[in-house]
């Protein structure tokens, strides 16, 4: 059915984090991306996002993620501090939160199998990144 809205959940190793993904883009329609910094690269991440879907990220208590950051430093790289699993990445701009989802921590993540497009933003400047991002990158309703 067309517009039907999907959730994919998932979790981390240790199901210490959680996250939610809700879009109404076919899996097979959605953009896979590759992205080629060493973080990346180093986690094989594959991570979706869609501008008109929604994301959350819920913490079992006493679990906090850890936030990792680098490069331009405007990007939280969420990992469980227990098992050491990437599984999403939130950016804040304007008081507002937009993420991706690795969708090698999604339980649907089988559905996701599209070839991963490679992509590198290096030559990005924070206000680039912030603008692709607001644009491209999934709205984060819960942390």
């Amino acid at each position: 059915m067309a517009n039907e809205r999907r959730q994919y959940a998932g979790a981390c190793h240790c199901g210490r984090l959680k996250i939610g993904f809700e879009t109404a883009v076919p899996p097979g329609e959605l953009t896979v991306r590759a992205c080629q910094c060493g973080f990346c690269r180093r986690h094989g991440a594959r991570t979706v996002a869609d501008p008109a879907g929604r994301m959350w990220v819920e913490a079992a208590p006493g679990a906090a993620p850890l936030n990792y950051r680098f490069g331009l430093e405007i990007t939280d790289y969420l990992i469980c501090p227990a098992c050491g699993c990437y599984v999403a990445a939130l950016m804040e701009d304007g008081g507002d939160v937009f993420g991706i989802v690795n969708v090698r921590m999604l339980e649907d993540a089988a559905v996701f199998a599209a070839v991963a497009a490679p992509r590198d933003y290096d030559a990005e400047d924070e206000a680039a990144r912030r603008q692709r991002r607001r644009g491209a990158w999934t709205p984060v309703t819960g942390m």
